[in-house]
């Protein structure tokens, strides 16, 4: 492995290497925002070259998608504060669509990969195995009786996850013209889901 550079601090591991490198794209991103991030100013704050950031994740693109997915966990937590406050499956359901809708594409890291053109790999991510686990482990944390509305397995939870997690990739894609308010949104999505929840 190579560690030219590094601050005088060579990782000790491949993991590291990355980890560090995604954490310099992070502090670029915060500095100088998504449009004034190159391959060159991530090298520069690693202190390597370009050649070795390439090493590691051959495009900027790549480097943007580690950054991203890095803010999955804290993004799930807030989801889940949110959440926690609806008492009803409906209710919970159907906000965490308008939540998901009204915040990814402002979100400092995750919103990356819609405003970088990765909408593929955004979709790619959020249709994945790991991420339908990861909305019913947020479902499950929920003050809400599942069982009470006929959820009754992990695999019908995921089910659910899934999809809501659908719905609001597709809200996310393709907007609504003209675009809709949170409380028309709500009702559309209320009017639809809700009956199927027990609200």
């Amino acid at each position: 492995m190579g560690h030219h550079g590094w601050q005088g601090n060579p990782p000790r591991t491949e993991d590291e290497a990355r980890r560090r490198i995604v954490e310099a794209a992070t502090a670029c991103i915060d500095r100088n925002g998504l449009a004034k991030t190159s391959l060159s100013e991530v090298a520069a704050e690693v202190g390597v070259t370009r050649q070795t950031v390439y090493r590691y994740f051959p495009r900027l693109a790549d480097i943007l998608r580690a950054v991203a997915l890095a803010g999955v966990e804290e993004f799930a937590d807030r989801m889940e504060r949110h959440l926690d406050t609806f008492g009803s499956a409906a209710e919970a359901a159907v906000e965490s669509v308008v939540f998901a809708v009204r915040t990814l594409p402002d979100e400092p890291y995750l919103g990356l990969l819609l405003q970088a053109g990765e909408t593929d790999f955004f979709t790619v991510e959020v249709t994945s195995p790991q991420a339908f686990a990861l909305g019913a482990r947020i479902l499950r944390n929920l003050p809400v009786d599942w069982t009470a509305v006929g959820v009754t397995t992990d695999d019908e939870l995921e089910g659910l996850a899934e999809i809501l997690m659908r719905l609001f990739l597709s809200f996310l894609r393709y907007p609504s013209t003209p675009a809709l308010t949170d409380d028309r949104l709500r009702a559309l999505v209320r009017r639809w889901i809700g009956p199927a929840l027990g609200g």
